[in-house]
């Protein structure tokens, strides 16, 4: 055969086998091919179909083992053509089956029983009903703050559902809650309002993390709606007929935060919020600014005036892909909504009709639950289906590996992610338009090299036309429990959106400390044309962002360095301390837009680092709206962006500034 065969590329799990000629690992379940007779040579395993098994493989294959209850079957072209041989168990010797070295294709018949897509969501999802008494509504919102209101490290996780209707309540929202309208837009379900404040924490919002709300329609009755958070903590998809207040009852300290794809008709006040990042949303005005405001793609946001007044304003979103959505139906059915990817944009999806996009069944998801396993989330995604993980905790003893195009990961209230044994707990394969979101990766007690591998290293291939995106997933090291990971997120695929990420080394908490809970790198970029929207990295030990490659660009990135290290040179002896945000010297074109760096040295306040931000010194590499903060003086950052912008010291915590760089 073999005309088709220039036009085929070799699928991505075998780019480690081309490049070295190494078996890639097996599991029990695998079907593993051998180069000669008897299982010898090289070899690889596969657990899926594949229609062209790659040039070095290509009319090569001698020997094949087969776990018990599987079969596979051998084309001798590519696209499952010509003639086929079914194996049924190991065969040492394809000589005797007049089918050596003449395989180009395979299928794949697993002994696994096959796992079902749907399924119900579980006791951790709370979904009402407007038919339901709205005091037992209530009643029932009321509840589940009190669990979580001060919550901050424990195991309980709820979303709190609406199915279409008006609802006379409001939902104080604590930690690891999501809020969320089942309608196919946010004017679907109407709600009084949706609240976040900071009594818990005698009205400092700093610590008002990992809850959300989306895709509803707020009314408050006095005509502002308060959402005081801080880091992971997004606000996507709604509509406020009102104000909206970013900060705590009293104007306490406040340091969020994210809005996307929302619309508030009258004035957002941040007020005591230090920093904000607003995206592709309609606003009635903005109140003020304490460092750094960014806004892409907004309608009604200020011009842009940093360094006074400190907004920095991006008229348009260069290419964005909101994140997908749970909902039901007219005929009351789950399904998950993929809204389409966008270029050069302003303002809501949804404010002329529905928000352009597709709609998935839920038979098309497994329907994960804390006590499902790695293998069982692996078996599903080999059978094709996306996974939505319903809340809880879920430990994985191997790599969720994604290797399918267009694969949809979609988390439920903060559905957390621990890795065992050092595993690294999510990769996802070098293919088109996956879609990663609303999910906590918290590392184990073992170190794990990475907590999310987006593209093996080494990918190449192009998806402008359809982007991996990975949104509102979040990461911690430490604070729950020890934990350790060397990096965070690794990003290797080419022209990946990361929209809203929040990496944290925690700096409280348990498992706390130097050398307890460790981690060199929040993320780390090498994929070429990469956009990030919302960046906020935090405490790693070195340096917090590494971006390696060409094409890059960030609108907002907020940052504070460790707190903890015990001593000038306990940091780093070759330079005073890491910048925050590294920009690797062989990359020639990256742009940034509002970014800060903070930095609060508790355990030696005579800690210097030398600069916020270290990046070549070439055109092409510009930076817009750079600061940098020393908190209460607590330590100095000598420069802002290389040798360029003043030290930041000093108890009155007043920002160094650059407006461009060059």
């Amino acid at each position: 055969m073999k005309t088709t065969r220039k036009r085929l590329r070799p699928p991505v799990w075998l780019a480690p086998l081309i490049a070295g000629g190494f078996a890639l690992p097996a599991s029990a379940a695998d079907i593993c091919f051998y180069e000669h007779i008897n299982y010898q040579g090289a070899s690889f395993c596969a657990s899926a179909d594949n229609a062209w098994v790659g040039g070095p493989w290509n009319d090569r294959v001698s020997s094949v083992r087969v776990p018990a209850g599987a079969s596979v079957d051998l084309y001798e072209h590519s696209n499952y053509g010509g003639r086929v041989l079914k194996l049924t168990a190991d065969s040492a010797n394809l000589v005797s089956l007049n089918f050596n070295d003449a395989a180009s294709s395979f299928r794949i018949q697993s002994g696994e029983p096959p796992v079902v897509g749907g399924g119900p969501l579980g006791p951790n999802v709370l979904v009402f009903d407007p038919t339901t008494p709205q005091a037992t509504v209530q009643g029932e919102l009321d509840r589940v703050f009190r669990i979580q209101e001060s919550n901050q490290f424990g195991l309980q996780r709820f979303a709190l559902m609406f199915k279409p209707g008006r609802y006379n309540v409001n939902a104080n929202v604590g930690f690891y809650t999501s809020v969320v309208g089942l309608g196919q837009n946010p004017g679907d379900v109407v709600v009084n309002g949706v609240t976040a404040d900071a009594g818990w924490f005698n009205g400092n919002a700093t610590q008002n993390f990992w809850r959300s709300v989306e895709n509803l329609t707020i009314t408050p009755p006095n005509g502002e709606n308060r959402w005081a958070v801080s880091q992971a903590a997004p606000m996507r998809r709604v509509a406020v007929n009102g104000a909206l207040s970013l900060a705590p009852t009293g104007y306490g300290w406040a340091s969020g935060g994210y809005i996307a794809d929302t619309k508030v008709t009258g004035a957002i006040g941040p007020y005591s919020q230090q920093q904000w990042f607003t995206r592709d949303s309609t606003i009635g005005g903005w109140v003020n600014g304490v460092w750094n405001m960014t806004f892409v793609g907004v309608a009604g946001a200020p011009a842009n005036g940093f360094p006074e007044p400190v907004y920095t304003t991006v008229a348009q979103t260069p290419v964005i892909r909101e994140k997908p959505y749970l909902y039901v139906d007219g005929g009351g059915a789950y399904r998950v909504f993929v809204p389409s990817l966008r270029t050069n944009s302003q303002g809501a999806t949804w404010l002329n009709g529905n928000t352009p996009g597709t709609s998935l069944p839920i038979s098309q998801f497994f329907v994960a639950q804390p006590t499902d396993s790695a293998a069982k989330i692996n078996q599903a995604l080999r059978q094709g289906l996306n996974v939505l993980f319903t809340p809880g905790i879920y430990h994985v003893n191997e790599t969720i590996q994604i290797n399918r195009a267009d694969t949809v990961v979609l988390g439920l209230g903060y559905a957390t992610i621990i890795p065992d044994n050092g595993v690294v707990p999510m990769k996802v394969a070098d293919v088109d338009g996956v879609k990663i979101a609303s999910v906590l990766f918290d590392a184990g007690p073992v170190n794990s090299p990475i907590l999310l591998e987006v593209g093996p290293t080494g990918s190449n291939a192009a998806h402008a036309a359809n982007p991996t995106t990975v949104q509102d997933v979040f990461f911690r090291i430490g604070g729950a429990h020890p934990g350790k990971s060397t990096t965070s997120l690794v990003v290797n695929s080419a022209n990946t959106i990361i929209d809203h990420i929040w990496a944290w080394r925690g700096d409280h908490g348990e498992g706390i400390g130097w050398t307890v809970n460790t981690a060199d790198t929040g993320l780390i970029v090498n994929g070429r044309d990469v956009t990030a929207y919302g960046l906020f990295v935090e405490h790693y030990q070195k340096y917090n962002l590494i971006w390696n490659a060409n094409g890059g660009r960030v609108y907002f990135f907020q940052n504070e360095m460790p707190y903890d290290p015990p001593s000038q040179t306990a940091w780093r002896t070759d330079a005073r301390g890491y910048a925050a945000y590294k920009v690797a010297d062989s990359v020639t074109t990256h742009e940034a837009w509002g970014v800060g760096a903070y930095c609060y040295f508790n355990v030696d306040p005579t800690i210097h680092a030398d600069r916020g931000f270290e990046v070549p010194q070439t055109p092409g590499v510009k930076f817009h709206s750079v600061l940098t903060v020393s908190l209460g003086g607590n330590g100095v950052i000598d420069h802002v962006i290389n040798n360029t912008g003043g030290p930041a010291q000093g108890t009155d915590t007043v920002p160094s500034k650059v407006v461009q760089f060059p």
